[in-house]
Formats: structure tokens, C-alpha cells, sequence
């Protein structure tokens, strides 16, 4: 009897269990995961988080390897280690020299690489940059500023795709872009660097770099101690948060850079918060912060968790049996289900720490927002974003109203200055008035226009002992009206007084309200008196030495031509034309017999002399020896010609010659003669800086306490420093105790001595009698006068306004 099967239907729990069973099985519930991080790095602690912040299935399993991510040799020997250990992604950093080499190894074998590394111009779709690339948001912020000449200065690892950008825009907007590698500078080329922008006035920078060079660029910065009011510095960067600025705050500079990820976010803030908590057990010191590479770490791993969650709920086979393979085959074996986990990679969509997260088909960020930030005195600010869609949106800034002054009225505040003309003087009859009405000048009317504006009453009180304010080097106190402001005992400075960066470190300035600079002071150089050889001077020394060169050269040339030419030479007539009428009588009379001649021998003789005579040619002379060649060329020189003139051809075109240069020269001096018997003429010795420092014999100083000497004393310029130099050493000393003193010494001194001081003042002094001193040069620095009060005071804002 044969048995017949039939089939046993099963309850629905156990099909169903049986199903999701035998479909479960082709996903594997743990997936290796490759890391590739320099030891200690920052991103590799925030790795190990990351992955211990999630714990579903699939779980992701580290596989890391701590490497030199600059060595090709160590990458190439970890990166082939994880692929032959199955893993099916790899996180990691990777350096300018092994970036290269990585993308070509996910590309063969079709592994992805997921790194929150500088991003870099690439078609390679296994390789996903997690961080957004800055070439777009950077230039529509240049466009916002209006930059058209700027100092860039880039590292080779990020900044070169930068680069290229921003010089293919200034050919096409003619920007004057100046590019600075920092990878081949040194901190003494660096800091040269910074003194060779500050002379040249390039105050507009970027700065793109990592975030560790960058704080310690900035720390260095600051270590100058420079005044950076008139700089604009965009960081190139998108930690903004992240960089340390405590020190480069104070030099009051003007910083707008990017940050990518929002710290006010309540999600941001929970996580960080984990963060710091992780492993606290094992740490000797308290976590910092998240910086934005973490952060950026954080979100790589987020996106493999949920693509490999998609590639489950999907239920794609993606295990790797057997051999994974060598990565070194030639020709290489991708991986076949490779290409699945990048499109998974590729299509994942999420909000995380850097905001949206989203990759293009080239496996770049996409989509994503940046915040753009500036600097301010109280610290960081938002001032606007940047996106794909709208390009660069300013945001509102709120701004605390103005701090009110308080008792206005009732209080009478004082107003410290210097007596220093045109700004403060004393009225010719002062002594008919009190109070304010004392004073006239310049500043005395600001004062009166800021207390107007502003509202408040005040009193002028002359600074006690006579100075600006400058800090003793032993007691570190200040003197002068900045000292009195400092101990509060004045509310209110209105003076030229000058802004500088270590009293903005004690006191606070307004916006100048005059630009100038330091300049050179002579005394007047007299007339100089008619000499002797005075008509030699509208023509120079060289040139009279060419003409007496010119006037033996021409007369030696027609010599020689003279010499040379048969026209020159002319044969010499007889002396007397009667002396030929008996000679030819003789010739004709007839011979006496020798017998009537006692002496006939003789007479034979001189008869054969005469006709040997008669036969020879006559002599022939030319007028042109070299004295009457000299002669000729100085009588056509002086425009009195000369009884002798040349006959050949060649000696005409040389005289011809002559005579045309000299009709030039003549001229020439004629007209410069005019000018300089109608023009009178002062020589000054000293021209500008340079001149003072070559020399000694002209003495040079400042005002002693004022901003003029800690110019010159902190200066790295090398004039300066040699000035200075002599400045501290000369003996006796070349500083004055004010500027009334410096004008006598420089009158006083017969043009031995210069004054260095304000240009304002100098050209002001230069204006009044008794006019016997002059300004020389361009000016030297660059700064400007500012009305002071102390730190913090109510009525450092409104002041500020109103000038």
C-alpha cells in the first residue's frame, strides 16, 4: 500500500516566525565597521560615542586602527587590514598627501569611506564628505563686503580648492587678491609677515586653515599686541564657537567667520551634555566642549546606522562569506554589494548635529545651512546665514539701547585737556574771564558741541602736570590726562590725544575725529647766496663734463678729417711778385764768355742751383692744426664763429654737427638760466626718514611721554628701530617736555636738530610767524586723535555719537 503525503497546514504565529526567521537570516545582525584616526584625535573619542549611543540591530561593530594619516605607507597597510576583515564602510581622517591614494581604493573596490575630513573636488561616489564645502558661502560674503583687495592666506590641505575659486573671480572682477601659504612660514616669517601688511595697509584678511592652526595664528596675532581697529579678518572656518578669542578680542578687531553647528538647540545641547559625561569614570580631566569635526563624526555615524537600518527593513543581502578579497589584485575585484551600501549611504535624509544631512550624487553635503557670525566686544553674535536657495540673508541684531546718563543735571563733569596750540589756548585777555570762556582753539569748540549734543554740563581743567599719558616703565602707573582718567579724576579727556593700543587698554576712545600722522620738522633752509660759479648751475655737473668732453672730441675729429682730406691743403705763393721779373731778365740776357769772367766757375754753379729751384713743387699748408681746430669749435660754442672754416666735405658735416649740438645746449641754458634768476632756490638737507637715520650730524627727537615715543620705541620697521636707537642713546638727550620746547630748539639750532611730532601740528606751526620752520617728507604712521573717558564710564557712548 503506497503512502500519500499531504500537507499539514501550520497555525499563523509559527509561518509568520518562520518567515521573518528565514528572511532574517540573509542580514547580519553585527556589521564591522573600519576606522582609520590618528591617536588621541578628538574624532576618534567621538567615534567610540557615537557608537555606544546606539545599540539596535544590526549593531555596528568597530574595527579601528589608530594610523599616521599622513604616512600612504600606514593608510595603505590599515586600509587593506580592515577590507580583509570583511568590514562594510570605513570611517576616518584622511591628509592632503594619503587623500588621493584613500579615493582610489574606494573606488576600485567599491568600499565607502565616510570622513569628516576637509572636502575636496571629487566624482568619486564612495567617498562621503561630511563636511559642507565653504567656496560658495565665502564669496557671497566677499561679494556682502564689497571686498576687492584682500590677503588670503590658506593651508595646503583645505585651501587650495579655495583658492583657485577666489582667484578665477578676481580675473573677472579685477580684484587684487595676495595669496600666503602658512605651510611654508615660520612664527619669524609670520610675524614679519604681519608688520609688512600693517606698512602696507593691507587691514582686509582670510584666514583659512584648520581649527588648531587657526587658534594658534590668532594667538600670535594677539601676541603683537598690534591696534587692529582698522582690520577685517574673515576665518575661513566652521567652528567659530570653537576658536579661543580672548586675547584677540581684546585688540578690538573686526572677525566674521562661519559656524555650522547650532549650540542653542535643545537637542545640540542634550548631547553635548552626554558627551561630557561619557566615561567620566576613566578621566582624569572634565571633557570639553564638542567641536564641530565631532560633531560632524557624530552625524557620519548616524547616517550608517539608519542606511544600514534601510538596507535591513529592505531586506538586501549584504554579507560577506568567505574570503573578502585582496585589496592589492591586479586588476581589482570590487565588492558586489558594495555599490547597495553607497546608494543606501547616498539617499539617507536627517536632522543631526550639523543641521540637515544630505549627499549629492558625487557624495557631497548638500542642502545645508551655515551661520554666519561676528565678533563684537561682548563676544560672538549671529549677523545672518547662508543657504543653497537664498544665497546670504542678513538676520537682525539687537543691539541694547543706549546706556542713559544718570544726574545729568545735577552733576558738573570734568573735562580734562593740554594747552597745545590750535587745539587748546588761552584767549590774549583770559584774564577777564572765568571758567570755560577762558579757552579757545579747536578742541575747545568740540567740547562745547559734545556737551550740547549730549546734554550735560562740564568744566575745562588743564591736566596737572603738563603730559598726554604715558605708563612708567618701573611703577607700570600713567601720568598725564590719561593717568587722570584712569584714577578717576577726571570724567572726560578732549584733547590730541592720540589713539593708541595699550591706553585703549586702560581707557576708552570714540571714532577719531582727526586722521593724521607723525612727521619730520626742520628748521627753514636760508636762500642760498650767488657764488662765483653760479652761472654754472642750470645745467649739472655732469653735463658741463660731457660738453668738455664733447668740445676736445669734436675738435681732435676735425683735425684728423683734415688731415686726411686733400681739400684742406693748399700750395704757398711767392713771396714778392718782383722778384720773378729779374730772375726771368737774367734768365733772358745772353751768356758772358768764360774768358770775360775771372770767376766762371762759380757762376756756373749758382746758375745750376736756381733752375733746381725753379723745378721743384711748391710747399703746401693746412689751416687746421689742432690749435685752430680748438679754436674753431670754441668760437662756434661761444656763437662768434671763427675766420677760418673747414673746405672738404667731411669737415663741413663734423662743423655741422657742432654747430647743432651747440644751438641745443645754448638754448638750454639760456631758458634754465631765466628760471633760475627768477626763482629762488632753498636747499633742504634732510628729505624724509631715511635721511635722518644715514645720518648724525643732524639731531632728531620727540616729545618725551607721548604716543610719538612709544612709536618709535615698539616699532619693528627697521628705520625706525635704528632711529630709535639713536634717539635713546644720543647724549645730551633729544627729547623735549612739550611741543613749544621742540619748536624753539629746532629755530634755535641752525638746522642741527629735527622734531618729530603730529603732522596737524607741524603744518599748523609751519603757517604761523615767524614761517622759519617747514614739514619734510610724507608722514610715517597713521593714527588719529580721539576723545577719551575711563573704562566703563555712562558717557563713553554718546560722546562716541555725537563725533
Amino acid at each position: 500500500m503506497r503512502l500519500q503525503s499531504f500537507p499539514v497546514p501550520l497555525p499563523l504565529p509559527l509561518l509568520l516566525l518562520l518567515t521573518g526567521f528565514c528572511s532574517g537570516t540573509s542580514f547580519p545582525s553585527n556589521i564591522n565597521i573600519g576606522g582609520l584616526f590618528p591617536t588621541g584625535s578628538h574624532e576618534y573619542e567621538v567615534f567610540r560615542f557615537a557608537l555606544a549611543q546606539h545599540q539596535d540591530v544590526p549593531k555596528l561593530v568597530p574595527q579601528v586602527d589608530m594610523v599616521d594619516t599622513g604616512s600612504s605607507f600606514a593608510m595603505t597597510y590599515a586600509f587593506c587590514s580592515q577590507f580583509s576583515k570583511g568590514v562594510y564602510a570605513i570611517m576616518g581622517l584622511y591628509d592632503r598627501r594619503t587623500v588621493n591614494m584613500l579615493m582610489s581604493f574606494c573606488g576600485s573596490l567599491h568600499v565607502c569611506f565616510i570622513t569628516p575630513s576637509f572636502p575636496v573636488q571629487t566624482n568619486n561616489q564612495f567617498v562621503l564628505q561630511l563636511r559642507p564645502q565653504l567656496q560658495e558661502p565665502l564669496m557671497a560674503l566677499l561679494e556682502k563686503l564689497k571686498w576687492d583687495r584682500f590677503v588670503y592666506m590658506y593651508s595646503s590641505d583645505s585651501g587650495l580648492t579655495v583658492l583657485q575659486r577666489i582667484l578665477d573671480t578676481a580675473a573677472e572682477r579685477s580684484w587684487q587678491v595676495t595669496s600666503v601659504n602658512l605651510d611654508t612660514m615660520t612664527k619669524e616669517t609670520f610675524i614679519k609677515l604681519l608688520a609688512d601688511l600693517d606698512y602696507k595697509k593691507d587691514f582686509q584678511i582670510i584666514i583659512d586653515c584648520e581649527l588648531e592652526r587657526l587658534n594658534n595664528i590668532l594667538n600670535l596675532i594677539a601676541a603683537q599686541k598690534r591696534n587692529l581697529k582698522n582690520y577685517h579678518y574673515i576665518l575661513a572656518n566652521l567652528g567659530f564657537l570653537d576658536l579661543n578669542v580672548t586675547e584677540f578680542q581684546k585688540l578690538a578687531p573686526n572677525v566674521t567667520g562661519f559656524q555650522l553647528v547650532n549650540w542653542t538647540s535643545p537637542a545640540v545641547e542634550k548631547i553635548n551634555r552626554d558627551w561630557m559625561g561619557f566615561d567620566s569614570k576613566d578621566l582624569k580631566l572634565t571633557r570639553k566642549r564638542l567641536k564641530y569635526t565631532g560633531a560632524l563624526t557624530y552625524d557620519g555615524v548616524n547616517v550608517m546606522v539608519k542606511a544600514f537600518q534601510n538596507l535591513r527593513q529592505q531586506r538586501i543581502d549584504i554579507s560577506r562569506r568567505g574570503n573578502a578579497g585582496e585589496c592589492l589584485a591586479n586588476p581589482p575585484a570590487p565588492w558586489g554589494q558594495g555599490i547597495d551600501i553607497q546608494r543606501a549611504l547616498q539617499l539617507v535624509r536627517l536632522e543631526g548635529l550639523t543641521g540637515h544631512v544630505q549627499f549629492n550624487e558625487r557624495g557631497h553635503r548638500t542642502n545645508y545651512t551655515l551661520t554666519v557670525m561676528e565678533l563684537s566686544h561682548k563676544g560672538p553674535r549671529k549677523i545672518g546665514f547662508w543657504n543653497e536657495k537664498r544665497g546670504y540673508v542678513n538676520t537682525p541684531v539687537y543691539r541694547p539701547p543706549t546706556e542713559e546718563l544718570v544726574d545729568l543735571l545735577n552733576k558738573t563733569y570734568i573735562v580734562t585737556t593740554i594747552l597745545e596750540a590750535p587745539y587748546m589756548m588761552l584767549k590774549k585777555n583770559h584774564e577777564q574771564f572765568v571758567g570755560n570762556d577762558k579757552y579757545e582753539g579747536y578742541c575747545a569748540e568740540l567740547a562745547s558741541e559734545i556737551a550740547k549734543h549730549v546734554g550735560f554740563t562740564y568744566r575745562l581743567e588743564l591736566v596737572k602736570d603738563g603730559k598726554y599719558g604715558s605708563r612708567d616703565p618701573e611703577s607700570k602707573t600713567w601720568n598725564g590726562m590719561v593717568g587722570e582718567l584712569v584714577h578717576k579724576e577726571a570724567d572726560m579727556a578732549v584733547a590730541p590725544l592720540t589713539i593708541t593700543l595699550v591706553r585703549e587698554q586702560v581707557i576708552d576712545f570714540t571714532k577719531p575725529f582727526m586722521s593724521l600722522g607723525i612727521s619730520i620738522m626742520i628748521k627753514k633752509p636760508t636762500k642760498s647766496k650767488p657764488g662765483v660759479f653760479s652761472f654754472l648751475d642750470p645745467l649739472a655737473y655732469e653735463i658741463w663734463m660731457c660738453i668738455v668732453f664733447a668740445y676736445i672730441g669734436v675738435s681732435v675729429v676735425l683735425f684728423l678729417v683734415s688731415r686726411f682730406s686733400p681739400y684742406e691743403w693748399q700750395g704757398e705763393e711767392s713771396d714778392d711778385e718782383d722778384e720773378t721779373v729779374p730772375s726771368s731778365v737774367s734768365q733772358r740776357a745772353p751768356p758772358t764768355s768764360s774768358s770775360e769772367d775771372p770767376h766762371s766757375p762759380g757762376y756756373s754753379k749758382a746758375q745750376n742751383q736756381n733752375q733746381q729751384k725753379d723745378k721743384e713743387t711748391p710747399e703746401h699748408t693746412n689751416d687746421f692744426g689742432i690749435f685752430n681746430s680748438l679754436w674753431f669749435s670754441l668760437g662756434a660754442f661761444m656763437q662768434q664763429g671763427c675766420d677760418i672754416s673747414p673746405r672738404s666735405l667731411s669737415g663741413r658735416i663734423v662743423g655741422g654737427v657742432w654747430w647743432f649740438f651747440t644751438l641745443i645746449i645754448i638754448s638750454s641754458y639760456t631758458a634754465n638760466l631765466a628760471a633760475f634768476l627768477t626763482v629762488e632756490r632753498m636747499v633742504s638737507p634732510i628729505e624724509s626718514a631715511e635721511d635722518l637715520a644715514k645720518q648724525t650730524e643732524i639731531a632728531y627727537g620727540t616729545l618725551e611721554g607721548g604716543s610719538t615715543k612709544d612709536f618709535f620705541s615698539k616699532s619693528k620697521i627697521a628705520v625706525f628701530e635704528k632711529m630709535w636707537s639713536y634717539m635713546r642713546s644720543a647724549d645730551p638727550s633729544v627729547f623735549v617736555k612739550s611741543t613749544n620746547e621742540g619748536v624753539m630748539r629746532v629755530r634755535k639750532s641752525k638746522g642741527k636738530y629735527a622734531y618729530l611730532l603730529e603732522s596737524s601740528m607741524n603744518e599748523y606751526i609751519e603757517q604761523r610767524k615767524p614761517c622759519d620752520t617747514m614739514k619734510v617728507g610724507g608722514n610715517l604712521d597713521s593714527k588719529g586723535y580721539g576723545v577719551a573717558t575711563p573704562k566703563a564710564s555712562p558717557l563713553r557712548t554718546r560722546p562716541a555719537l555725537s563725533v
